[in-house]
């Protein structure tokens, strides 16, 4: 894919290697697709020899499958050190930083989303189901509704099928530029507010 340059080679810690080569993958794999970057590539773009890579990942396939966990998974980040104030801000709040990470991000969040798509993965399935339920999670933890016991199963459903849009409202935005991170902020908000508030009620009284 590019042109092989010379490895530089710095002293880190095995987390920070790690990491470097992660971020590496992400760019990469975010440009083109796993077919198209070799472990030759990221080995170039960290600055690391190929050989690490396998240290760390495996091989090429385990470590791409660690870049989609890695953007598909909220970060705890996003729902941690929220201040003790309203539910609409406190999501409001979380939405902003979600969308922080997705902009920084923006090509393998694309790409990650785009593979999803593709199907006939059990791997990547296994990622994704993982990923809508710690995204549920932070939602819940946002709206101070953790430890909602009765109607529990029915609100985390509609948490992930809401997921589901947020996912395809989000290429209204990157790709199509319909929405702006604006409008898609307060979309998000609102209609997460909306699901907990009114629809969640409605549906638990029935």
């Amino acid at each position: 894919m590019n042109a092989q340059r010379p490895v530089q080679r710095r002293r880190l810690d095995p987390d920070a290697r790690r990491a470097e080569i992660l971020a590496a993958a992400r760019k990469l794999f975010g440009a083109g697709s796993f077919s198209t970057v070799s472990t030759s590539d990221i080995a170039a773009e960290a600055g690391v020899a190929r050989a690490l890579i396998n240290h760390y990942f495996g091989s090429k396939r385990e470590l791409y499958l660690q870049v989609v966990r890695q953007m598909m998974v909220v970060p705890a980040s996003v729902s941690q050190r929220l201040p003790p104030t309203s539910t609409e801000e406190r999501l409001s709040i979380c939405v902003d930083r979600w969308l922080d990470v997705v902009e920084r991000n923006r090509d393998m969040w694309l790409s990650a989303i785009g593979s999803e798509a593709i199907g006939h993965d059990d791997e990547i399935e296994r990622i994704m189901l993982e990923a809508d339920e710690i995204a549920t999670d932070r939602v819940l933890e946002a709206a101070m509704m953790a430890d909602v016991t009765e109607g529990r199963e029915k609100l985390r459903g509609m948490i992930r099928a809401h997921s589901a849009m947020l996912k395809a409202a989000s290429r209204e935005w990157l790709v199509r530029g319909s929405l702006s991170r604006g409008d898609l902020h307060v979309m998000l908000t609102r209609t997460v507010l909306h699901l907990v508030n009114e629809v969640f009620p409605a549906v638990r009284e029935d």
